[in-house]
């Protein structure tokens, strides 16, 4: 608007106005519970995710264990496939298992190794071949990813529910608008006396 000033009124919907509606102070209330519930919501889910994903972590690094283990075959050096960077490969090696029995399994050791060569192996509480568990500074930083992620989702959830009722008052303002102009309309018709 040229030589006026447009100002911004904040909280309008909470403002008493001739022209504010049912729906409009639906829409406000419903504006404020989906911040609500994003902010304190999202917190909630975040934190329990992570600490849930942390004590996770915490019970792999405690019940998993380090065991030597015997290759049974040659793992000769290989080159990766082209874009590939891993110089690992799957072979076959026996460990004795905690309550002292023999096992044999499928891991993933470096190449180049022999039969009979000794390689570290990542057993469980059961005595089966496991990865690795994540160090603490790695547990702290996918705890993190899981606790955001789960904020994340939420807020998607929520922001798409009040997306979706907004959309639906919206059509409701836009039918009541329609059925006054249906009454009010055909009164401006064309006089010209």
């Amino acid at each position: 608007m040229p030589g006026g000033t447009n100002v911004k009124q904040r909280l309008w919907r909470w403002r008493s106005n001739p022209l504010r509606r049912r729906d409009d102070i639906v829409e406000a209330w419903i504006v404020l519970a989906v911040w609500m519930v994003f902010a304190v919501g999202g917190s909630v889910a975040g934190l329990v995710t992570a600490h849930a994903a942390d004590e996770v972590f915490a019970a792999q690094r405690a019940e998993r264990q380090r065991v030597p283990a015997v290759l049974l075959n040659d793992v000769p050096l290989s080159f990766p496939a082209i874009g590939g960077t891993s110089d690992r490969r799957t072979t076959t090696v026996r460990w004795t298992a905690s309550d002292g029995s023999t096992r044999t399994g499928r891991t993933q050791v470096d190449t180049g190794l022999e039969a009979g060569s000794t390689v570290t192996v990542w057993q469980d509480g059961h005595g089966r071949l496991t990865s690795a568990p994540l160090s603490a500074t790695e547990a702290a930083i996918e705890s993190g990813l899981l606790g955001v992620g789960a904020a994340a989702g939420l807020a998607g959830l929520v922001f798409g529910a009040g997306a979706v009722v907004r959309w639906q008052l919206d059509r409701h303002r836009i039918d009541e608008w329609s059925r006054e102009w249906d009454q009010v309309g055909p009164r401006w018709g064309h006089r010209t006396s």
